[in-house]
């Protein structure tokens, strides 16, 4: 028979393994990760991604749920959510973005970036530190630039492949200024609308077209509502991965630098997984009955560099002048 001090310790043993859980639990930090794109997209991958090396970082402590296709509003929501701390974290848009941070409005001029590649090469270099520290002062912290593609336009009524063929096409833009001032300068008529309506906006003609990177044409089906596929790249985007400086401030250091750790993986995963896309969605689209046409794009840039001297003459002219002179 036991006696009572072994009976004692075996309660003690017990009360000591329903506690453990318990305490464990209770230094759980969750945290909300929000976005715009449709499941399959690189951007929904990256984050899922980022949540699992977080997960595993830090012993499964911090736990981050992922919220796809605008589940907790759109990027510009997004971006006021996390400056109030409402949200922990965002992978956004650059234009939602640059309504905070200007500076960001620099890399979407005209026809700057052929690739991808030659945008990151600046946003990965001092400027892009440059831009961290004035979306710092705005309540965000940067954990990486993503890959928001290059863009390109699509739209019901005709082909496009000259700048008059631009010339009464009703095109959706998002909230990004610069992308109205370029659909304005080559004859198009701009209408802002939200992307989660961009579809139906589409298939009940409300817009004849859009624009967009190919990743996002494809996972968010715009090929069924659009029979015409411009190759413009009249701009390059990035997602802006951003966390809630609210947030940030809360996480001892050692939860700062597995977040920063598991960001950096996440923002390899996404660059490659959207650099990869593009050939085989092209070739997808085709087959899908999307016509693809070629831009004289020397014209089209021709037409829209009005769209750079405006933007020199605003109050982040400065920032500007150094991305153009940097990418030139």
């Amino acid at each position: 028979m036991p006696t009572p001090q072994s009976t004692r310790r075996l309660i003690a043993l017990a009360a000591l393994a329903t506690l453990l859980p318990l305490s464990s639990l209770a230094q759980t930090t969750k945290l909300t990760l929000g976005h715009g794109a449709a499941p399959g997209n690189p951007r929904h991958e990256a984050a899922v991604k980022f949540a699992e090396v977080l997960k595993a970082k830090t012993g499964g402590r911090i736990e981050v749920q992922v919220a796809p296709s605008a589940q907790l509003g759109d990027d510009a929501a997004m971006v006021t959510a996390l400056r109030t701390g409402a949200l922990d974290m965002s992978a956004n848009s650059q234009g939602a973005v640059s309504a905070a941070v200007p500076e960001y409005a620099a890399y979407g001029m005209p026809f700057l970036f052929d690739t991808p590649a030659q945008a990151f090469k600046l946003l990965d270099g001092p400027l892009g530190q440059e831009l961290a520290q004035k979306s710092l002062d705005k309540g965000m912290v940067v954990l990486g630039y993503w890959d928001n593609g290059i863009r390109h336009m699509t739209n019901s009524k005709r082909p496009i492949t000259k700048v008059e063929d631009m010339k009464g096409l009703k095109m959706r833009t998002p909230p990004d200024a610069v992308l109205v001032d370029i659909m304005q300068a080559l004859g198009a008529d701009a209408q802002q609308i939200k992307f989660a309506e961009l579809y139906v906006a589409l298939q009940q003609g409300v817009v004849d077209g859009q624009e967009n990177p190919l990743v996002n044409i494809h996972a968010s089906k715009l090929y069924e509502v659009q029979k015409h596929l411009a190759l413009t790249s009249h701009m390059f985007q990035m997602t802006p991965f951003l966390m809630s400086k609210r947030s940030w401030d809360r996480l001892p250091e050692a939860d700062r630098k597995a977040v920063t750790e598991a960001a950096a993986e996440a923002t390899a995963l996404q660059r490659k997984l959207s650099l990869e896309a593009d050939d085989k969605l092209l070739a997808e689209l085709k087959a899908k009955g999307v016509q693809v046409t070629n831009v004289d794009k020397s014209a089209f840039a021709k037409a829209t560099s009005a769209v750079d001297d405006k933007w020199l003459a605003t109050p982040m002219g400065p920032y500007l002048k150094k991305v153009i002179a940097a990418s030139r």
